[in-house]
């Protein structure tokens, strides 16, 4: 027998996940087939449908809804029963769909648009200018000073929410099966803890970072602290910037946004609850990233790795954009997307980024928002919107311009598409050092983009074939698995319904106070028995001398 294959490989059109197993013929594959299936009729307990549970969904707006969204679709076709929480002013989430039923929430954060995310973008751009070593600290007080905020508002609404009479009897009486929410705001994880749910969450940031460093041991000697943009590697000047910002991401849980809490969790959960204890007590984390990315590292039994989960078959281009993919000859394509936060960048730099594209021999479709460049080239096609998955997968795609959002990321790997990174905002610094030292992707810096440089790095991902390369060895990597993604997702979603949770997937570590957690109790005590012993020994030792030494006074 052959090991298992993934059918289809990375530009292809196929990403169907095929668990295979290899014969010398048809017919004796098809006997084996049949006997495999007939002992396990016999062998194994029937599997119990979940078709039909009740759900209740708490996502998060934004790019994060379109993560929940594809889980969403699969667990309807699968018949279960959805209902989603969500605000009246919601940016991506529509109040009716056909896969769920919405109701609409107060939230106190309705009136924070996107100009906040424009703002600090800005910040952060002129903060690149600073050395190094602090420039990463820089960025991580803003995204503290915005978290102090914003965690005050989401208490503020959350309280509002369990106060609300008919809603949280509408809720209760409803008898939902589980919770699913995304935790990067906590308002899924106080509704799971009020109302007692079994709760899975789809995950890749909670809080003040990445998830696994909430649940899993991370060692500081070689596991990176989102956003220290160090990968695991690290000489010893490397190795303190990464400790002081794991003290950091301390502060900010800690002294930021757990007291923002405090109030709510007295008022309406038993004592001693707070937010980091409710986090932890949540059944399967999906985690939204895979091995072949992420660097190694401990992690957690109840921790399950869905990364590409968004990937998809594409789909045929329209007539338009075909035309113009194949308009581009031998040369290929350049795709560039920045999502709407492209209107952030300054005028100066989306200039130069255009003068570079009229000098390919390549097209290049660029997804822009705002006034069109007046060095913009023939060959480029500006658009509002774009396939992005569908173009990736094109045979004409050469490269994959991109500010390193997560999805993005994964969706360069699926198709093993190499990548020219131009970080903004957030995990997109890390997202990129991870496929740079990989060899799949070069960075350039916003703040210092000019013509010549941001050419120079377009052209060596054209010429230099190492890129594709590298990209197309992870996208195998990546699809080499025995059950998708997506399926994964959805049978420990059925999983966690069925068994009424996986409390025994959850470490009991958790419940530990933290000197019990790092033994410094057993420290202690076992400093202070040898600190007894050493003491006593001494005095003994000088007992006996007292002794000696008086008998040979008497003898004299």
């Amino acid at each position: 027998m052959s090991t298992k294959y993934y059918s289809g490989s990375p530009r292809t059109g196929s990403t169907n996940y095929t668990l295979g197993i290899g014969c010398n013929n048809s017919q004796e594959m098809s006997t084996t087939a049949s006997v495999f299936l007939a002992l396990l009729y016999f062998l194994l307990p029937p599997y119990t449908s979940c078709g039909e549970s009740k759900i209740l969904v708490v996502p998060v707006d934004g790019s994060h809804w379109i993560n929940m969204k594809i889980i969403l679709e699969e667990l309807h076709s699968r018949g279960h029963e959805i209902t989603v929480l969500r605000s009246a002013k919601s940016w991506y989430i529509p109040s009716n769909s056909s896969i769920y039923t919405s109701i609409n929430i107060p939230m106190l954060e309705d009136e924070a648009d996107r100009d906040f995310y424009i703002t600090m973008i800005q910040d952060v751009m002129y903060r690149r200018s600073y050395p190094n070593f602090i420039r990463t600290f820089y960025q991580q007080y803003l995204l503290t000073s915005a978290l102090g905020d914003g965690h005050t508002i989401m208490a503020k609404s959350a309280g509002k929410i369990l106060e609300d009479v008919v809603l949280m009897k509408r809720l209760q009486d409803t008898k939902f099966d589980i919770i699913l929410t995304d935790p990067a705001l906590p308002l899924g994880v106080i509704l799971g803890g009020y109302l007692k749910l079994p709760m899975v969450y789809n995950v890749r940031w909670i809080n003040t970072g990445e998830g696994h460093l909430t649940i899993a041991p991370s060692p500081v000697t070689y596991v990176p602290i989102p956003g220290s943009e160090l990968h695991d590697q690290m000489d010893f000047q490397e190795r303190i910037k990464n400790m002081l910002h794991y003290l950091y991401s301390l502060y900010e849980l800690y002294i930021v946004i757990n007291p923002a809490y405090t109030d709510l969790f007295q008022k309406h959960f038993p004592p001693g609850t707070d937010l980091v204890s409710l986090e932890l007590s949540a059944d399967i984390w999906l985690f939204r990233a895979d091995f072949v990315f992420e660097f190694p590292r401990p992690t957690m039994p109840n921790m399950v790795y869905i990364g590409g989960f968004q990937c998809k078959e594409a789909q045929p281009l329209p007539d338009e954009l075909e035309e113009f993919m194949q308009s581009s000859g031998d040369h290929g394509v350049v795709v560039m997307s920045l999502g709407t936060l492209v209107s952030a960048l300054p005028s100066d730099i989306t200039e130069a980024i255009a003068a570079a594209f009229a000098e390919l021999p390549q097209k290049v479709i660029w997804r822009f928002v705002g006034d069109k460049p007046s060095s913009l080239g023939k060959n480029t096609k500006l658009v509002n919107w774009l396939p992005q998955k569908d173009l990736l997968e094109h045979p004409k795609t050469k490269v994959f311009i991109a500010h390193g959002g997560t999805n993005g990321m994964y969706e360069a790997i699926c198709h093993g598409v190499p990548v020219l990174g131009l970080p903004l905002l957030f995990d997109q610094f890390d997202n990129l050092l991870r496929l740079k030292v990989r060899g799949a992707a070069r960075v350039v810096e916003v703040r210092s983009l000019t013509k010549d440089n941001f050419l120079e790095a377009l052209k060596d991902i054209l010429e230099n074939a190492s890129y594709r390369e590298n990209i197309q060895r992870l996208s195998q990597l990546h699809r080499d698995r025995p059950m998708s993604p997506v399926d994964t997702a959805i049978f420990w979603i059925e999983y966690v319904i069925r068994n009424k949770g996986a409390s025994h997937l959850r470490s009991t570590g958790f419940n530990l106070p933290w000197y019990s957690y790092f033994c410094l109790d057993v420290t202690v005590f076992l400093l202070a028995i040898t600190g007894g012993i050493i003491c006593g020994s001494v005095l003994a030792c000088k007992a006996l001398c007292c002794r000696k030494s008086r008998m040979k006074r008497k003898t004299e």
